[in-house]
């Protein structure tokens, strides 16, 4: 089932999170197909529960449509359940982000290198993985949605500045999307 996407000034996207019930499989299962087809409609790379209004542990990463400009994500798909990081690099790069629920905007947004991060799969197998490259931008960039942080939040108050009016028009609904959403 398709699922709205919570846009920018959505309380749900600030609340705090609480790990997912990995004994209730059926429910995470569905969630997870939810947010597949969801993700898969809106045209995306990375979709979090709180961004459907679930607030839970709970990410999936999708860079296969990247290989254009990235020819590694080719197989780069991940679910990511109840996800901890655990290492982060001290070397930092820059990039330039963007957000289905911050819908047209685009800002560089400096992050970690390289994480490893513990997190169970869509087979509620545990795993420990270690992400670089863009595949740790798109990993990071979806658990900062964990946190109740939005990309936006990352950028340089000048730069925050000067997206003010946009962000205060998505919080307001003055905003078009291609893909089912909600404030």
């Amino acid at each position: 089932m398709i699922l709205p996407i919570y846009l920018y000034g959505s309380e749900v996207l600030r609340r705090e999170n609480v790990d997912v019930d990995l004994n209730d499989k059926e429910g995470v299962l569905k969630l997870i197909e939810d947010m597949k087809d969801t993700l898969k409609v809106a045209d995306g790379c990375g979709l979090a529960a709180p961004q459907v209004g679930v607030n839970r542990n709970l990410v999936i990463v999708d860079g296969r449509e990247l290989t254009d400009t990235y020819d590694y994500l080719q197989d780069f798909f991940r679910v990511m359940i109840n996800p901890v990081v655990l290492e982060e690099s001290k070397e930092v790069c820059e990039f330039s982000e963007g957000c289905l629920s911050v819908p047209g905007i685009y800002a560089e947004v400096t992050r970690p290198s390289k994480i490893k991060v513990e997190y169970y799969n869509e087979n509620f197998e545990k795993v420990v993985e270690e992400f670089d490259r863009f595949a740790c931008r798109m990993v990071q960039h979806e658990l900062s949605h964990l946190e109740g942080n939005l990309f936006v939040d990352n950028v340089s108050p000048i730069r925050r500045k000067m997206l003010a009016r946009k962000l205060q028009a998505i919080s307001k609904g003055a905003v078009q999307t291609r893909y089912k959403s909600k404030r």
